[in-house]
């Protein structure tokens, strides 16, 4: 075999859809030791409180201990089971998944959980990340007679479980693990046990909780809130956990001198209600929004956020700069996200669909607006073109995070490296694209001190291109492999 150019040159892999980055997906499951929740009515309520982390797709599966049911479609988690959830009640064991496609294209073959059927019986798989070796694995494994249902890298993993499953399962899951690179937060359901896995590096975050006497794994804490469970712990980098009628059991199935969990789920993408690797959400954007005050001070009159994940850096900004905060920017709750639109115009129009200036707010001020990052910036141009019309005076636009230079491989969909304005453009020629009087980023120094105290290091690949895995080195490594010898 030999490796194809685009397996190296992972650019042309991504797809540009709009001017954010948008996460991939969400994960939940639970092992019900009693009858307080149906475990399909729990992983509804949990897959709600993620939905943010994937709004293309969503499915739930249930085991009963002989057998596994399945629900799962195109749309959000109210439009999948608004009349389907009944179809699936019973069981004591329940895992979820809601999606955003990044690897694997946007039909419904490829929502999750994926169910196949193995030697052992039947297996459930949901996934949050992103292997980069995928493509080699699907080949060799097809090499040896595999048939693949879907174009998704859990399809890969499956199988590579699959195929090792009469060693047993945690010593499948154990082989699957030597062969994959990337990023993955895993939830695994067999008719009996519920088995949760975090990739060694803790690319993807992955929690521990407790109801009661039953278990509960989630993408983020803020999930087991929705059922009343209790955060016990984020699951470490490289641990399997099983969860069975005998209770749960740790494994660490892999170690790594180094972690390397995706920064911007602080940044942007997890919810302020959870906490992740020992640090809160909230917390560490509003301690954003402090190293900005601190590092650029703005005369203004107010300031004000991109809603909503910038409003905890806004506060703190205020709070720090002693300018008081108000609202520039009223948001419309009922309008998706503008990606969905197919064509830049009506993306563009979707931004003025979805935000709209409050005039008696903005009329004459100088203004300090937040937001958490700048893509292509076409949606900060079009923001900053809306304040002025408003009768805005100065608009000052300050960064909650680096520049995005470098596209992202680990589970997040960002646009191609020539449509990043932060890799071809200095930070006043942004300024100048998208028409703000200041521009202003936070390092990546003051970034990181932001989230100090977690127990875990940080990928910031897509603010300098260091990734945590030498990606030409893993392809080579991975044609190399003979599938045949991994135990």
């Amino acid at each position: 075999m030999f490796i194809r150019p685009d397996l190296y040159n992972s650019y042309e892999r991504w797809k540009p859809k709009d001017d954010v980055m948008v996460e991939e997906c969400g994960v939940f499951g639970i092992f019900m030791d009693d009858r307080r929740y149906d475990p399909a009515e729990a992983t509804y309520l949990g897959l709600y409180a993620l939905q943010h982390r994937g709004q293309e797709s969503a499915g739930i599966a249930v085991a009963d201990g002989k057998d596994i049911k399945f629900h799962k479609g195109m749309g959000l988690c109210s439009e999948v089971f608004k009349e389907n959830l009944g179809k699936i009640l019973g069981g004591n064991i329940g895992i979820g998944h809601v999606r955003y496609s990044t690897t694997g294209d946007s039909k419904a073959d490829n929502a999750q959980p994926l169910v196949m059927s193995y030697r052992g019986g039947k297996l459930a798989l949901a996934h949050n990340g992103n292997l980069i070796n995928s493509s080699i694995l699907r080949e060799k494994l097809e090499d040896e007679g595999a048939i693949f249902q879907t174009t998704i890298d859990t399809e890969v993993m499956a199988s590579l479980i699959a195929r090792q499953s009469r060693k047993g399962m945690l010593k499948a899951i154990t082989a699957m693990m030597k062969v994959v690179r990337g990023s993955y937060a895993l939830v695994i359901m067999t008719q009996k046990e519920l088995i949760a896995v975090r990739d060694p590096l803790g690319i993807r975050p992955l929690a521990l909780g407790k109801l009661d006497n039953s278990y509960v794994v989630a993408s983020e804490s803020c999930a087991f809130d929705a059922i009343d469970a209790e955060f016990v712990r984020d699951v470490r980098p490289g641990e399997i956990l099983v969860i069975n009628q005998d209770g749960l059991k740790s494994y660490q199935a892999q170690s790594s001198m180094k972690t390397a969990l995706c920064v911007f789920e602080y940044v942007y993408f997890a919810r302020p209600d959870s906490d992740i690797d020992g640090i809160s959400v909230y917390r560490s954007r509003e301690n954003m929004g402090i190293k900005l005050a601190q590092a650029f001070p703005i005369d203004a009159d107010l300031v004000s956020d991109v809603p909503d994940s910038a409003t905890p850096a806004a506060s703190g900004y205020a709070a720090e700069s002693g300018i008081p905060y108000a609202k520039a920017l009223a948001k419309n709750r009922y309008v998706g996200r503008t990606f969905i639109q197919p064509s830049q115009a009506l993306r563009e129009r979707g931004v003025k669909l979805k935000l709209n200036a409050m005039k008696r707010n903005v009329h004459g001020k100088r203004l300090i607006l937040i937001d958490d990052s700048i893509v292509r910036g076409t949606t900060s141009r079009k923001i900053v073109e809306m304040l002025r019309l408003a009768g805005a005076r100065e608009v000052h636009m300050m960064i909650s995070s680096p520049p995005v230079v470098c596209p992202c491989f680990f589970g997040i969909d960002t646009p191609s490296h020539d449509q990043l304005i932060g890799s071809k453009n200095s930070v006043e020629e942004i300024r100048k694209i998208i028409g703000a009087d200041t521009l202003n980023y936070l390092s990546i120094e003051d970034l990181l001190k932001t989230v100090e105290g977690a127990g875990c290091n940080f990928c910031a690949g897509c603010f300098n291109g260091n990734y945590p895995v030498d990606m030409k080195t893993a392809l080579k490594e991975t044609e190399a492999l003979d599938l045949a010898t991994i135990e």
